[in-house]
C-alpha cells in the first residue's frame, strides 16, 4: 500500500516538464497541472510558433491558455514535502544513533587493544625477567654443582693418592725383606737363620696393609641422575604451565562472552582432536609402553624401569605427558577383558591404597570402566554408576575444562553418549589408563584426523 502511495504521489506532484515537484503548480484547461515558470516558458515558446498546445497532451488552444493556480495540488505538495521531511528526520536520527553506537564500539575496541598491548608488553617483560632470573640460577646452579663435583673430585683422588703412597712405601718394604728372606734361606748359618725367622714374625704380625676401600663408583652417576630428574620436572613445569598461558589467548573472544556450543557430530569433536602420549615416569612396571608411548600393555612379567617419584608403584596405571586444559577430544582403542580409561589431576597419589591412587576411587580422577562383558561403569570418589549403552572396543572422551564438562562416547559407526559430568576442575587434567584384567590387555590413543 505504501509503495502504491507513493508512485502515486510522484505521478500527481510532479511536473512533466522540469521532472521536479511541482512550485507554484497552476493548471490549464485540459487538467494538467506544471510549475508556473515551466509552463510560462512553454507557452512563450509555443506563441513564436504561432501555435499553442499541451506540454503533456499536446492538445492545441488558439487562444493562450489561462493559467488557475493549483491550490491542492500546492496543501499536497506541501504535505508530501512535510512527510518526506519526518522521514528524512527519521532516517537521519537512525544514521546518528547507529554512528553513535559504532564509535562508542570503537572506543571500547580501541581501550581492549590498549589494555590487550598493555598487558601483553608487561607480560613480555616480566616473563623476560623472569626467564632471565631462572637461567641465571640455572647457570648458578650448573656451577655450584660443577664445583662440588670437582671439590669431591679432588677429595678423592687425594686421598686414592695418599693410599697409593701408603702402598708403594708398603711395597717397597716388602720387596727388601722379600730380597732378605730369599737371602737368607740360602743361608747356611742357623743361627742366622733362626735369628731372621725371628725378627719376620715380629714383622708379619705387625705390619698392617693401609685401608683401601672404594666409594661406588656410581657417584658421579647419581649427580647426574638428580640433575636429569630436576631437568624433567622443569619440562614438566613448564608444559604444565605453557598450557595454562596459551589458552586465554587462542580462546579469548572481544566481542561476545557467549559459551560455544557442544559438539554433536563426531565431525564437530575432532576440531577438538589432541595428540596424547603416556608418560614414561608415571607407568607402572607391569605396563610396556609401545607405538610412541602411545599404547599400553599389561605384561605378566615386571618390566625394567629407572626409578621416579611419578610412577606408579602398585597399581597397574600410566598418566600422559600432556595437560589437558580447554576443549579437548581423544580416543581410545581397548582389547581384551576390563580396560579403565580416565582423567585425573597430576597430583594423584602413586604409592598407597585404592582410594589414595586407583582412578576413579578418589575425588581426584574420574574414570570409565570398560568390560569385554559388554557393560560400563563411571567411577569417582569410589562411587560406582553403572551404565547401559552399546558396546565399543573404541572410547570417545571430550573435555571442556573451563566448562567442567567431561563426557565420554561409544564410538563406532555413530557416537553415542555413555556419561556427561558437570562440575569444577580446579587443575589442568591428564588422560589415564589403568589394567585390572588379564594380560594381553592394551589399550591405545588413536590417531585422529
Amino acid at each position: 500500500m505504501s509503495q502504491k502511495r507513493v508512485k502515486l504521489n510522484h505521478e500527481t506532484s510532479c511536473c512533466s516538464i522540469c521532472l521536479d515537484l511541482l512550485k507554484e503548480p497552476v493548471t490549464v484547461p485540459c487538467g494538467h497541472s506544471y510549475c508556473m515558470d515551466c509552463i510560462q516558458s512553454f507557452l512563450d515558446k509555443e506563441d513564436l510558433k504561432k501555435s499553442r498546445s499541451c506540454a503533456q497532451s499536446s492538445k492545441s488552444s488558439t487562444p493562450r491558455p489561462v493559467l488557475e493556480t493549483d491550490t491542492m495540488l500546492a496543501v499536497s505538495a506541501a504535505a508530501e514535502r512535510a512527510e518526506r521531511q519526518r522521514e528524512l528526520e527519521a532516517s537521519l536520527k537512525k544514521i546518528e544513533q547507529r554512528i553513535q553506537n559504532a564509535e562508542k564500539d570503537m572506543k571500547v575496541l580501541r581501550l581492549e587493544m590498549e589494555k590487550i598491548n598493555d598487558s601483553a608488553d608487561k607480560a613480555v617483560e616480566d616473563s623476560e625477567e623472569i626467564f632471565t632470573e631462572l637461567i641465571r640460577l640455572t647457570k648458578k646452579k650448573s656451577s655450584d654443582v660443577k664445583q662440588q663435583v670437582r671439590s669431591q673430585q679432588k677429595t678423592e683422588v687425594s686421598r686414592i693418592r695418599q693410599l697409593q703412597e701408603k702402598l708403594e712405601q708398603e711395597i717397597t718394604e716388602l720387596k727388601r725383606k722379600e730380597a732378605e728372606l730369599k737371602e737368607l734361606s740360602h743361608t747356611e748359618d742357623r743361627i742366622q737363620f733362626l735369628q731372621y725367622d725371628l725378627s719376620f714374625t715380629s714383622l708379619s704380625e705387625s705390619s698392617e696393609l693401609p685401608s683401601t676401600k672404594i666409594r661406588p663408583l656410581r657417584y658421579f652417576e647419581d649427580v647426574t641422575a638428580a640433575v636429569s630428574e630436576g631437568r624433567d620436572k622443569l619440562q614438566d613445569v613448564l608444559r604444565e604451565k605453557w598450557t595454562n598461558i596459551s589458552q586465554p589467548v587462542t580462546e579469548m573472544d572481544v566481542l561476545t562472552t557467549n559459551p560455544q556450543p557442544e559438539p554433536k557430530t563426531r565431525t564437530e569433536f575432532l576440531q577438538y582432536s589432541c595428540a596424547i602420549t603416556l608418560d614414561p615416569n608415571t607407568v607402572n612396571t607391569q605396563l610396556s609402553l609401545s607405538e610412541g608411548d602411545k599404547r599400553a600393555t599389561l605384561m605378566r612379567d615386571e618390566q625394567s624401569y629407572s626409578s621416579h617419584p611419578d610412577r606408579f608403584i602398585r597399581w597397574r596405571q600410566v598418566l600422559s605427558r600432556e595437560s589437558l586444559t580447554g576443549r579437548c577430544y581423544w580416543e581410545v582403542e581397548w582389547s581384551r577383558k576390563r580396560v579403565t580409561v580416565a582423567v585425573a589431576y597430576k597430583n594423584i597419589s602413586r604409592a598407597g591404597s585404592m582410594t589414595e591412587c586407583a582412578f576413579g576411587f578418589n575425588d581426584k580422577s574420574w574414570a570409565l570402566e570398560c568390560n569385554s562383558s559388554s557393560s560400563y561403569k563411571f567411577i569417582h570418589s569410589g562411587n560406582k554408576t553403572p551404565i547401559t549403552g552399546p558396546w565399543s572396543s573404541r572410547v570417545g572422551v571430550y573435555l571442556d575444562h573451563s566448562a567442567g564438562i567431561l563426557s565420554f562416547y561409544s564410538v563406532s559407526e555413530t557416537m553415542t553418549l555413555l556419561h556427561r559430568v558437570q562440575t569444577t576442575f580446579t587443575q589442568p587434567l591428564y588422560a589415564g589408563l589403568w589394567f585390572s584384567g588379564y594380560t594381553g590387555a592394551t589399550a591405545q590413543f588413536c590417531e585422529l584426523k
